[in-house]
């Protein structure tokens, strides 16, 4: 099926020809050049069919279709023989450059014989020298040819190396690469990366670099200790070549570097994204190093234990990593013994054995701020609840012993009681189960209400309280079938909290949730009323269950009227627990005050109440509840402003919370406290990473929402701290998340996610790949009813983007949907930014051409600061209107119109004033000044006045210390005085 229409004529021919130029390489790409070469075919002209030969054969060559690149290039040898004068410069330059394309392809096809590669290279000698060509590239692909066959390459290197290269040699990085290839291969690391060094630092690129040489420096990096940049170019460099056929080796390496720095979970998710390889890779040489890679990874998964594990591998069936790695290993074997037949060596099976061989670097390199471990890419039927560093509860094994304990635990609230719940909920879904016949462990059914409480529990963590509520239910059920009273009061009671605390709707939500709250509540106490016999621990659950109800509902109101019954509650539960001495529940009194209060706003007496709650925990426990306390006190500190006190408390309670199995203390809110503590102390690095590992441990907790989240306020920061790839790393293996591919996650949320990575993008030079993705939010949340103001802004950072591009009439189409959202959903700021800079992008680019549109964008961008003068809206630093005249003059000057540009200066620093001791403020207006003395100066050539103006302002600048800002009025004023 065709993918476009037939073009009709040459000129629709190479529009054609020049879209399909823009596509990114691949299947798509490639059938389009296909028929683009029928369609040419179809006009009888020669000229219009070499360009689609050539778009053709880039397809291919790119595409990773190496047995069809030959043919495309010998149909055009022979248009070139038959008719050379059809070929212009750039043609027979293009030609001659693609000589060293078919001799690539050819190396790559083991089924072409050696004697068929040299008649090749003998060929290219030969017309080179009947063209007047130097033979540079001639030798060079000799080289390649002997590192390839894996004979003695010193000659052939000193042949290519030492010649001068010439307007066919291969670009200065792609020979970069191959000289330090030479090195390495002498086990010369360190002349290796310093000939490297031009390529890994950005200085030289193509179209396969720095990414090709990035995945052979990876190992040389490591093994001389740059582990740090080691680490950088991973997260870069495997950017620029995941899910590309054409570089499917460079991918197999990354896979490798993952496997030898103990990063193997983030080499199986790896391996998912680029799944698209086992089936698009068409080069056998490619495919070979990308399964010598992959085989390295998967032996080392297996190695460790994790031979079960599922992976992505090859259409039609499911793998495990043992089979895989079966299966690549026959795969691999088989390739590598066909090249060296072909090539009459060992060479391919020699480099595959020594990379097989090859043992880990590094025992842990963390490569991202999402650290995974093989353990996590298990599936789980339950959220993980063992983390590292964390000490493990104590489970007893024999089963009566397990039961009692178990709900001795949990009538204490000690954290073995998970643990135990745990184990006894695997036990008794077993077909063999056998409940022991003890009169002290009870009946069948009493231990299935009490594993419905504990999975109600659960559920109610993760704020599933609908779910909550019905197994709280069904357990008080079978708790009453066991004819005990008590603990199904306890369930009914936990039913009734958690039914009050699923999330109201609408615009009296708030109204509404107090209103179930204090039903419950009132509920609760009839229940308590009623039920006779109730055992000390019972009664207290009861009445914690009720101040807990009353402080939810002070929390939901924030109303003064309800604070005194919900202090008068606690007191109740305080005073029985302490004449019953139910110790866990009388320093849960102690906090559902101190919370009280601090919920009142009453924050001395809430931090008087946790000091006293610390010092009577430290005496006399228990000391589980240590970590929450200490949380507590320390976001308390975060109210109050001592951020230094809050990051001790909360590291603390961070550092007791380790003494407990990782569910026991809620290790997510203190990392994530930790982290708001360390912006305001000035530590965003250390906030960053207590971001993280709040996530992670939301992760392990089932919170997916929280987590992700989490993560995204993570990968915010780390943009802001200009850690551009680590961001686009982390964001990566969120969206490659199978419940986020799926839809299953709240859709709102992957749209921010994804708008942080398109700014990343963006932020790391990647334009193209930036405003695809903003172009695609923009369209998908135009469809955000209720939410027009994101949409705007969406739409507004699209727009200029497509600005940057150079594509000014869709940027027109971006910013007047923009505009449309923001008539809904005002953002005055983001929507005058954005259109000053579409303004000064087309003025900057197209000079006078671009003015009537630069204009049109500013004369929107005054409409807008108009609507914000009539709101009464102030903009965060120099007003809109003070921004706007600025940026006229800016455009002005692009476009060469001085006099308005000058008069549009002069009224921005009216606007703006005299500077002051703001440094903000000072800057802007140096920069306006010197701006209006370039236009006045250089371009009206007035230097007179200009220079007045400069020295004005450097003597009143001076006083008030901006030197800085001196600096470039003083640099202008004494080139103007130079050319007077």
């Amino acid at each position: 099926m065709p993918t476009a229409p037939h073009p009709q004529s040459t000129d629709e021919l190479y529009q054609a020809l020049q879209e399909n130029d823009r596509r990114p390489y691949g299947r798509t790409r490639t059938v389009t050049a296909e028929e683009l070469v029928d369609a040419a075919e179809q006009f009888g002209e020669p000229v219009p069919l070499v360009h689609a030969l050539l778009e053709l054969q880039e397809a291919y060559t790119y595409g990773s279709e190496p047995r069809k690149s030959p043919v495309v290039f010998a149909r055009l040898l022979t248009l070139f023989d038959e008719q050379p004068d059809v070929f212009d410069e750039r043609l027979r330059h293009m030609l001659f450059w693609r000589f060293k394309w078919v001799a690539h392809a050819l190396r790559q096809l083991p089924e072409i014989p050696l004697p068929s590669l040299c008649q090749w290279l003998t060929e290219m000698r030969d017309r080179y020298e009947k063209a007047g060509l130097g033979l540079q590239p001639y030798y060079g692909q000799a080289y390649q040819l002997a590192a390839h066959v894996g004979e003695d390459t010193t000659p052939a290197y000193e042949l290519w190396a030492a010649r001068t290269r010439t307007r066919l040699s291969d670009c200065e990085a792609c020979e970069t690469c191959e000289r330090a290839l030479y090195h390495l291969t002498a086990g010369d690391d360190e002349r290796a990366l310093r000939v490297w060094e031009p390529v890994l630092a950005g200085k030289e690129s193509c179209q396969e670099e720095p990414a090709r040489s990035v995945s052979y420096a990876l190992l040389p990096l490591l093994r001389t200790g740059r582990t740090d940049r080691a680490r950088e170019l991973h997260l870069a460099g495997y950017r620029g070549c995941r899910r590309n056929p054409s570089m499917a080796q460079e991918v197999g390496r990354h896979l490798e570097f993952c496997a030898l720095t103990g990063n193997e979970a983030r080499g199986l998710e790896l391996l998912s994204e680029n799944r698209n390889l086992f089936d698009e890779v068409d080069s056998p040489l490619d495919l070979l190093g990308f399964l010598t890679g992959l085989e390295v990874l998967l032996q080392r998964v297996e190695h460790l234990g994790h031979g079960e594990l599922t992976a992505p591998g090859y259409a039609g069936r499911t793998w495990t990593v043992a089979g895989l790695r079966a299966e690549v290993r026959g795969r691999a074997d088989d390739l590598a013994a066909r090249f060296d037949a072909r090539n009459g060596t060992s060479a391919h099976t020699d480099r595959r054995t020594a990379r097989l061989d090859r043992a880990p670097l590094l025992d842990a390199l963390d490569l991202t701020l999402r650290t995974r471990s093989l353990d996590d890419m298990a599936p789980a039927t339950a959220p993980v609840t063992a983390t590292a560093g964390h000490a493990t509860a104590a489970v007893p094994d024999e089963l009566p012993e397990l039961i009692l304990h178990a709900r001795k635990s949990e009538e204490q609230g000690h954290p073995d009681a998970r643990a135990c719940w745990a184990r006894l909920r695997t036990l008794v879904a077993a077909r063999d189960y056998t409940h022991p016949d003890d009169p002290a462990v009870g009946p069948l059914v009493q231990l299935r209400a009490d594993l419905l409480a504990d999975e109600a529990s659960r559920a109610s963590d993760r704020d599933e309280f609908g779910d909550a509520a019905d197994l709280y239910e069904e357990a008080a059920g079978r708790y009453a079938d066991a004819g005990l009273p008590g603990h199904a009061a306890v369930a009914r009671g936990s039913a009734l909290l958690t039914s009050a605390e699923i999330p109201a709707r609408g615009d009296e939500a708030t109204e509404a949730t107090a209103a179930a709250l204090t039903a419950a509540h009132a509920a609760m106490v009839r229940l308590h009323e009623e039920t006779p016999g109730l055992a000390p621990d019972q009664e207290a659950r009861l009445l914690r269950l009720r101040a807990t109800a009353l402080g939810l509902r002070l929390q939901a109101s924030r109303s003064e009227e309800h604070v005194a019954s919900a202090l008068a509650e606690v007191d109740l539960l305080h005073t029985f627990a302490t004449r019953h001495d139910v110790v866990g529940q009388i320093s849960g009194a102690l906090l559902l005050r101190a919370t009280t209060y601090a919920i009142s706003g009453d924050l001395p007496a809430a931090v008087m109440e946790i000091d006293a709650l610390l010092d009577r925990l430290r005496a006399h426990g228990p000391a589980w509840h240590l970590p929450r306390t200490l949380g507590l006190r320390g976001r308390l500190q975060l109210v109050l402003r001592d951020a230094q006190a809050a990051y001790a408390d909360l590291a603390e309670g961070l550092r007791l919370a380790a003494a407990w199995p990782a569910d026991a203390v809620d290790t997510s809110r203190l990392h994530g406290d930790l982290a708001e503590a360390c912006m305001h102390l000035g530590r965003p690095e250390e906030a960053l990473r207590h971001l993280t590992r709040s996530a992670e441990v939301e992760l392990r907790r089932g919170s997916r929402t929280d987590a992700f989240c989490t993560y995204g306020n993570a990968a915010r920061l780390s943009l802001d701290l200009g850690r551009v790839e680590d961001c686009i790393a982390l964001l990566d293996s969120l969206l490659a998340e199978p419940d986020v591919a799926a839809g299953e996650l709240d859709d709102r949320l992957v749209a921010q996610l994804r708008l942080t990575r398109a700014r990343a993008l963006h932020a790391g030079d990647d334009l193209k790949a930036a405003t695809a993705e903003f172009v695609a939010l923009a369209a998908e949340s135009a469809g955000w009813d209720d939410d027009p103001g994101s949409h705007a802004v969406i739409a507004a950072e699209t727009a200029v983007l497509l600005g940057e591009s150079g594509e000014f009439g869709r940027a027109r189409e971006a910013a007047q949907q923009a505009l449309a959202a923001h008539a809904r959903d005002p953002r005055y700021e983001q929507l005058s930014n954005c259109l000053r800079e579409l303004a000064r992008l087309q003025g900057q680019q197209q000079g006078p051409d671009g003015l009537p549109g630069a204009l049109a964008f500013l004369a929107d961008a005054g409409r807008v600061a108009d609507e914000a003068r009539a709101a009464g809206y102030e903009a965060g630093g120099r007003s809109l209107d003070t921004a706007l005249a600025y940026e006229y003059g800016r455009v002005n000057a692009y476009t060469g119109e001085y006099e308005d540009a000058l008069a549009a200066l002069e009224k921005a620093l009216a606007l703006l004033g005299e500077p002051g001791a703001e440094q903000d403020h000072a800057g802007e207006w140096a920069e306006c000044v010197r701006l209006a003395a370039v236009v006045e100066g250089l371009y009206l050539e007035r230097p007179a006045p200009a220079l007045t103006r400069l020295d004005a302002a450097v003597s009143r600048l001076t006083p008030l210390g901006h030197t800085d800002e001196t600096e470039p009025l003083t640099s202008l004023a004494a080139r103007l005085r130079d050319e007077e």
